[in-house]
């Protein structure tokens, strides 16, 4: 007998994850504090639920995809929380960013309830939940990750179970460290190139085809070149990961310079009232410490 999924927190990447579920046949079931994100499952062949409890009342395994921990708590704490409404054997997956601590706290309140919890943040931004080609990294029990690996192979392309409660968490902040720092390193080559007097798309098209390769110029391509910030994954979101990434590494003795230094360019993007850009208008900030905007070239002469 096929199981019921829950779905809670429908925004840039719970709409399509959600859809992805669907769209291969779950029966779904779906919670948001937003009446439209709801609505437009509902349409596409869900259920919608009144509260984060009635969905995991109605539900053997309940998703989350929140923005934060302390949305994360709020959701499965309390007496219209997951947890007040879950049953002996249900399996809780929080495919949210957060704190590792946090993460292994829900684990350890969810097991005092007979409920298998996971934690399984992701990889890949808008485009990747809309495209199901997330990568996802789970921490928690091997038995509990088979049993999910039906609803991952969905929304992921590449799924791979971490280690134990938390895990998932940790390699998510060292992601996110990899993935702000490439940022800022495009930016930085893209102003000095530009400045210099090379055109940028040559420059990612001589970069993406050498050592320097990476996703985030595949991805943020046009991002970067029409300096379209809308956000498919958010300065402010992107701000908050590497805080964990910075505790994390001060809990275990990592001193992490240049991810520090990265944090201050988004700080600094956040105070600007940039925080609800995309997080590739860290390029906004170089931008302005060069006096230089790329694509807008001024000719310049030897002295």
């Amino acid at each position: 007998m096929s199981e019921t999924i829950g779905f809670i927190g429908l925004g840039v990447m719970g709409v399509p994850m959600a859809h992805n579920l669907v769209q291969a046949g779950h029966e779904l079931v779906v919670h948001d504090h937003g009446r439209e994100p709801v609505e437009e499952l509902v349409a596409a062949g869900a259920a919608g639920a009144s509260s984060s409890r009635e969905v995991a009342e109605r539900s053997d395994v309940i998703i989350t995809m929140l923005p934060d921990s302390p949305a994360v708590e709020s959701v499965v704490y309390g007496d219209d929380g997951v947890l007040a409404g879950a049953s002996e054997g249900d399996l809780l997956v929080d495919m949210s960013t957060i704190h590792p601590t946090v993460s292994e706290a829900v684990a350890k309140a969810a097991g005092e309830r007979g409920v298998a919890a996971l934690d399984a943040p992701v990889s890949g931004g808008d485009v990747g939940a809309q495209q199901g080609t997330l990568s996802i990294m789970v921490g928690g029990d091997a038995a509990d990750f088979e049993r999910a690996r039906p609803l991952f192979e969905v929304l992921g392309k590449t799924v791979v179970h971490v280690g134990g409660p938390g895990a998932g968490q940790v390699v998510k902040a060292c992601n996110q460290v990899v993935v702000a720092l490439t940022i800022a390193a495009v930016s930085e080559a893209l102003v000095l190139g530009d400045k210099a007097g090379v055109q940028p798309d040559v420059i990612l098209d001589v970069l993406g085809g050498g050592l320097a390769a990476n996703r985030v110029m595949e991805m943020r391509r046009k991002n970067f070149l029409e300096h379209d910030f809308t956000p498919g994954f958010r300065i402010d979101l992107h701000h908050k990961d590497l805080n964990i990434a910075l505790e994390t590494g001060d809990a275990c003795g990592v001193p992490l310079p240049i991810t520090a230094l990265v944090q201050q360019y988004l700080r600094t993007l956040r105070a600007k009232g940039h925080g609800g850009d995309d997080h590739s208008g860290i390029l906004q900030l170089v931008e302005e410490l060069a006096e230089h905007r790329i694509g807008e070239r001024q000719t310049t002469t030897k002295a």
